[in-house]
């Protein structure tokens, strides 16, 4: 008896040793600005729908990010999966880093239920799709009310009446000989360029030899270095990131800032109804409205890509991409979810839709990341300083995508 006790023993044994061996762990990476949401319910959820897999999810501060990110895949010790930006897919690819998901998609029984129009700006123009669609959003304008009612203003339409805006509404306003109020607050740092576009690009910017020195778009450039050095934005704006743009905001020392829907709770939580949403200003009679489409992808050296590949999906699901959303505070891309949508005030969901007609994504070349993480943010806050003018700027950014 003990003799069959002892060979039931091995026996489940050898049986769990071998569950354990099966089972997958899928290292994902993913970025939140607000570092207390966490992913804990959703990797809950989807561990008990799915015993056999963990997930190792690890929030990775947004300054560092990609910096961490390609090094991490040229050292051989990448994530499985990470939420990455559309900037990044020329480089990613480039890097033969990438797993395609074509066919993942095609035999996904979620594929019908995702919006068309964010699957094909995640393929940004590749012959394969690499990226899968997981949030999305699209800049507008945050305004305080209550600064614009005291002033007597209303929200600009036009470039024009935005300058002549962000004039009147920087103040001193106990009399003490400095500024309380600045007219807008105007992120130098990586991820400004979101803000130096719609003021620069519809005068006929495009991002090719000749594209951004023409005498409109250098213009356009000015009048942002000129704004700075009349002290109508923050004197830190050469270095400003979304963090201190967001916190001037909120602590009422600007009137007004650019960013997305991402914002908007947490600006509401503190400020009520004294904040607003537009759509950006039309310059030259043309709006410019940076839109992101962010997805998740697998690389190629994860260590198992069914894995991986449920994973992601799950997060682009219905129900779970809107749980999803809410701990990230931008949009869902299913259709499902976007039709019960309550987690944003609707003043800001109508500032995104209508500024959808307007939304643009920048080319996708291999020298966007560089663009977007060095070469824009190092030299405007040369040309704000007085240390280069905007024409060596723009020209600085042409050569990079357009070399001699």
């Amino acid at each position: 008896m003990k003799r069959v006790m002892s060979s039931l023993t091995l026996a489940a044994s050898l049986c769990l040793s071998a569950t354990a061996s099966q089972a997958a762990t899928v290292h994902y990476w993913y970025h939140l600005d607000n570092a207390d949401n966490t992913m804990s319910d959703l990797i809950s959820k989807f561990e008990k729908a799915n015993p056999g897999i963990k997930i190792d999810a690890e929030n990775i501060p947004w300054n560092s990010y990609y910096d961490n990110l390609y090094t991490s895949l040229v050292g051989g010790n990448a994530p499985d999966a990470a939420m990455v930006k559309s900037f990044a897919l020329p480089r990613l690819h480039e890097m033969e880093a990438l797993e395609p998901l074509d066919d993942y998609i095609n035999q996904w029984s979620g594929k019908g239920d995702l919006l068309e129009n964010t699957v094909d700006i995640a393929r940004g123009g590749m012959d394969k799709q690499y990226y899968l669609p997981v949030q999305y959003i699209v800049s507008y304008l945050y305004y305080r009310t209550d600064y614009f009612e005291k002033a007597g203003l209303t929200p600009p339409k036009t470039c024009d009446e935005f300058y002549a805006d962000i004039k009147k509404l920087t103040q001193d306003t106990n009399g003490d000989g400095k500024t309380d109020i600045y007219g807008f607050g105007f992120r130098g740092g990586v991820g400004g360029q979101d803000m130096w576009a719609p003021l620069v690009m519809p005068a006929g910017g495009e991002f090719s030899k000749g594209g951004l020195t023409k005498p409109a778009v250098l213009q356009a450039s000015q009048r942002i270095v000129d704004a700075y050095k009349a002290g109508e934005f923050p004197p830190s704006a050469t270095t400003d990131g979304f963090k201190d743009i967001i916190g001037a905001f909120k602590a009422g020392k600007t009137a007004m800032t650019i960013h997305h829907i991402g914002s908007a709770n947490d600006l509401v939580a503190v400020l009520g109804d004294k904040v607003s949403a537009v759509p950006l200003p039309a310059c030259n009679e043309k709006r410019w409205a940076p839109i992101a489409v962010e997805s998740n992808a697998i690389f190629a050296t994860a260590a198992d890509k069914e894995a991986t590949w449920k994973w992601i999906a799950f997060l682009s699901s219905h129900e779970n991409n809107a749980q999803f959303n809410r701990a990230t505070g931008q949009l869902p891309v299913t259709k499902s979810d976007t039709k019960t949508w309550k987690t944003h005030p609707q003043r800001f969901i109508d500032a995104t839709v209508n500024s959808l007609p307007d939304a643009q994504d920048y080319p996708n070349t291999p020298q966007l990341s560089d663009f977007i993480n060095t070469v824009w943010p190092v030299n405007m806050q040369q040309a704000m300083l007085g240390q280069i003018t905007v024409e060596q700027m723009n020209r600085k950014i042409e050569s990079l995508f357009s070399p001699q």
